[in-house]
């Protein structure tokens, strides 16, 4: 293949499903670099608590996409776009093959449908959202199709989410020619015994200090920190809950983000869905006809 034809790989689905394993798998098969599309992932320091990849995982495969900022720090989904476009094409001059990886879907959205961000909103628009009631916000998201956040109680949680809409034009009208995607198909039960699994493991000493560091660097007003599993952690090290109520706690909210995760996928026809050992099989088809 000529490497500016080399296709982008783009993997998706729920958390938990075993995007990170198989990514590596594929990428060191078809000779390729991974960039991560997880929200999560782009905090420094924020590693066990967001499931990152492991150091020797990174070893295996060169990843982008993890440590890009401090949690105080911004960072847009245009940001992303351009971040990850930057290392498509640096990947595919290396000659290789960038397989994008994650759970995000307006990051991966923002790429395969080759968004235009326009400004951000201003204070204006932005005071004019604040006046609204919460009832008012959610049927203006129902209204003009945006997706509810997971808080969807939350003021600001609106808010954003109106807001996040809003500075994105021509959304999801034509998926780019270079692209693949595929998705991982997990059946429920399983996924939630994944889900429970990798909550019992995250509860360990290693969160625990991971928490406490970020505790004293950070407020837990920072979306970065109320996004994660820290929240939980905190209310464990104070004495609040047991270690159990603690990773029911998590189970229940990546359940939601799976559910969550899942709906906005759905919404795009060209995702392939396969269980986890047919996806090879698919892409060596894929490859073949180029």
């Amino acid at each position: 293949m000529v490497a500016v034809k080399r296709p982008l790989v783009v993997i998706v689905g729920p958390t938990a499903s075993g995007k990170t394993g198989l990514a590596i798998q594929l990428a060191r098969k078809f000779n390729g670099e991974i960039i991560s599309a997880d929200s999560r992932a782009i905090y420094q320091g924020m590693d066990i608590g967001t499931a990152k990849p492991t150091l020797d995982e990174q070893k295996e495969v060169k990843h982008w996409g993890i440590d890009l900022v401090a949690p105080d720090e911004r960072f847009t989904v245009a940001d992303f776009q351009k971040y990850a476009n930057e290392k498509i094409a640096e990947i595919r001059a290396r000659g290789q093959i960038p397989f994008l990886v994650g759970g995000s879907g307006l990051y991966i959205d923002s790429i395969i449908f080759d968004y235009e961000f326009g400004d951000d909103v201003d204070a204006e628009r932005r005071a004019e959202l604040d006046r609204m009631t919460i009832e008012e916000l959610q049927n203006y998201c129902n209204k003009h199709n945006i997706p509810l956040p997971e808080n969807h109680k939350n003021k600001r949680y609106l808010m954003r989410a109106i807001e996040r809409q809003n500075v994105v034009k021509n959304t999801r009208q034509k998926i780019r020619s270079d692209v693949i995607i595929v998705g991982i198909l997990v059946g429920e039960g399983e996924l939630r015994k994944r889900i429970a699994d990798r909550a019992k493991k995250m509860f360990r000493d290693e969160l625990y200090g991971e928490t406490k560091r970020l505790m004293t660097k950070y407020s837990f007003n920072l979306e970065s920190m109320k996004s994660n599993i820290y929240p939980i952690a905190q209310r464990l090290l104070n004495g609040e809950i047991s270690r159990d109520e603690a990773i029911k706690l998590s189970e229940i909210d990546d359940w939601h983000l799976a559910k969550k995760q899942m709906t906005w996928f759905r919404r795009n026809p060209a995702i392939k869905w396969l269980p986890s050992g047919e996806i090879e099989g698919y892409l060596n088809k894929k490859f073949a006809r180029n």
